[in-house]
């Protein structure tokens, strides 16, 4: 079984910054890609940036320029730092990754329990 835990949330006045992490823990054989997802009150779910294995990142319009996503693969844990944070920004955010578990390259994707991030004006 894999878990993964989210960290790093809070409440921070708008311009301000946080740094969220997302550990893997468990038994698997490697991580693949690595996402990190925001839902609002009343709103959708939406991808905010994703990196693969080999280090290649996709960020969405509203974040560009003021988020980083990174990764330490030797701590099987992913960062999310967010830099010039707006009350927009105001979700909860999730971390999801794609395991391997076994070796055999079949991926099973696997979610956080989400961390609370309120943005206050």
């Amino acid at each position: 079984q894999v878990q993964l835990m989210e960290s790093g949330g809070g409440l921070v006045q708008a311009g301000g910054s946080l740094r969220l992490s997302c550990a893997a823990s468990g038994s698997f054989s490697s991580i693949d890609a690595v996402g990190w997802y925001r839902q609002a009150p009343g709103k959708q779910r939406e991808l905010v940036a994703r990196i693969t294995s080999g280090g290649s990142t996709t960020y969405a319009d509203s974040v560009k320029g003021r988020f980083i996503i990174s990764r330490e693969n030797a701590k099987n844990t992913a960062y999310l730092q967010m830099d010039g944070l707006k009350p927009e920004d105001t979700a909860v955010y999730y971390c999801n990754a794609d395991v391997n578990i076994r070796g055999n390259y079949i991926l099973t994707r696997y979610w956080g329990q989400g961390t609370q991030v309120t943005v206050s004006s």
